[in-house]
């Protein structure tokens, strides 16, 4: 084979140019728009806002290695478990505040607060760990699980 032909083999396996030049426009091109956007402080979209309190509630979850939550009221009482019909999530949020918890090195015995905003939304608030979540888009299944424990 002569050296021409290992040439043209070559440059087929490789990128095209065109494509290269394009990843690298659009890569500038998201950077310039990231830069004017936090220079001329360009208001955030997409963004939750956090409406007032309507209620909340202290929940103590209990998570077991296989990953089965039971989640208690103030006074102790139990009031979900992770195994009971539609209450899967429960579980899920249970695992992800026992790993907070154990990352930030503080106790797992702590409450975490329920929170209703006067906006209809849900929200979860682990004070120990300053972690949160807003129960936007995990289903509506999901976030019920949580607001019937408001009920």
């Amino acid at each position: 084979m002569s050296l021409s032909e290992q040439m043209k083999h070559r440059d087929k396996d490789m990128v095209p140019r065109f494509l290269v030049v394009a990843m690298f426009s659009l890569m500038a091109a998201s950077l310039a728009l990231v830069a004017y956007a936090q220079w001329f402080d360009v208001p955030n979209t997409g963004v939750i806002d956090r409406a007032p309190v309507a209620r909340q509630m202290s929940l103590q979850f209990e998570t077991s290695r296989e990953g089965v939550s039971t989640v208690y009221d103030k006074d102790g009482v139990q009031i979900a478990h992770s195994a009971d019909d539609l209450m899967g999530f429960v579980g899920v949020m249970g695992i992800v505040i026992k790993r907070e918890r154990l990352v930030a090195d503080t106790p797992n015995t702590a409450p975490v607060t329920l929170i209703e905003r006067t906006n209809g939304t849900y929200a979860i608030e682990d004070p120990e760990t300053g972690w949160s979540v807003e129960l936007v888009g995990y289903g509506a299944d999901n976030v019920a699980a949580f607001a019937s424990l408001l009920n």
